[in-house]
């Protein structure tokens, strides 16, 4: 007859080193994907705050006769608690892109930072300038895609980057290959963040 044999303190041990190894692993994936679905579900609540920012620019323009720029500038600015000296964003794929660098970066209230830039003259498509906005403030990654999206300013409406870009164009540069810029309208279409796993 055999004997029922327990396991050893040996083997008992590395299985509890495997456990332990995989569960290390997992956890920062997870803990990734609650931040991004947090910053995902804040950048969807944004888009109503600006567009009550560009409506308020109108009233400013229309009451105190300004340009739209110094208006739009003016609500934004009321809504900044500092500057800020040191701050810098990264692409998705670690591209070195200068369109889409900014100057006078600012931390609001909520702790968020803004920044505002206009062109000398409207683009070719008729946009007055741009508006990034990393949701979690200095905290990294300050990453386009991530943390940090960004709208085209018009006279009449903020367009998030890529709006004029089809899915599948959102989808590529919202992954590691791409610059994260069009991720700003892409996961307002429904795209799923796990591409940039």
């Amino acid at each position: 007859m055999f004997k029922n044999k327990g396991f050893t303190i040996i083997e008992v041990s590395i299985l509890l080193v495997i456990f332990l190894i995989v569960a290390l692993l997992l956890i920062p994936l997870s803990l990734d994907d609650t931040r991004q679905a947090r910053n995902l579900s804040k950048w969807k609540n944004i888009q109503q705050e600006f567009d009550n920012i560009l409506q308020s620019a109108k009233v400013i323009k229309a009451n105190e006769n300004l340009d739209f720029n110094t208006a739009l500038d003016k609500v934004i600015s009321s809504n900044v608690k500092s500057d800020l000296k040191k701050y810098n964003i990264h692409f998705l794929n670690k591209s070195g892109e200068k369109d889409f660098q900014f100057d006078n970066y600012k931390l609001t209230h909520a702790n968020a930072v803004v920044a505002i830039r206009f062109h000398e003259q409207p683009d070719e498509n008729g946009s007055l300038g741009q508006i990034m906005y990393d949701l979690n403030g200095k905290l990294r990654p300050n990453t386009w895609g991530k943390d940090v999206f960004g709208f085209n300013i018009y006279e009449h409406r903020l367009e998030p980057f890529g709006l004029n870009k089809t899915f599948n164009e959102q989808k590529t540069d919202c992954s590691k290959r791409g610059t994260g810029l069009f991720c700003s309208s892409y996961y307002l279409n429904g795209g799923d963040f796990d591409l940039q796993q």
